[in-house]
């Protein structure tokens, strides 16, 4: 988590003071597959991580580069939801696959600029988010 310097702060930290996000270059090259063709494929992803009172609450998560994703092969929804630790994210579809499969901090809060237009992949509707130390 970044020190608050701008001016639209995260409202989360201020409910929950235990809850910890710590976002970091990964260090590792990630690939997405969808139907045995590589989607994103990035050695620039940031490790995303979320910890309340010292235990994990929810998996590591990889948010990759635009410009390391096929862009082409994504259609934006209209679908949103809301963090308050991030803010609102953007949904995209796979062309020719499941709906809302990728999401997107477009306007994170200060706290979260690390994780600004990256794309994120949900595991479970994709075929892999594979790392590998290349």
């Amino acid at each position: 988590m970044k020190p608050l310097t701008g001016s639209n702060p995260a409202p989360g930290y201020k409910k929950y003071p235990g809850h910890r996000i710590t976002t970091k270059l990964a260090g590792v090259r990630v690939r997405v597959t969808f139907k045995g063709e590589v989607i994103a494929d990035t050695t620039d992803a940031i490790q995303f991580e979320e910890s309340m009172g010292g235990s994990t609450v929810a998996p590591v998560v990889y948010y990759i580069p635009r410009k390391n994703v096929k862009m082409e092969r994504l259609k934006r929804t209209s679908h949103q939801t809301y963090c308050p630790f991030k803010g609102h994210a953007s949904y995209y579809s796979l062309q020719n696959g499941p709906e809302n499969a990728v999401w997107s901090y477009e306007q994170p809060y200060d706290e979260m600029m690390a994780i600004k237009d990256l794309l994120a992949f949900y595991p479970d509707k994709v075929d892999s988010i594979a790392t590998s130390h290349e």
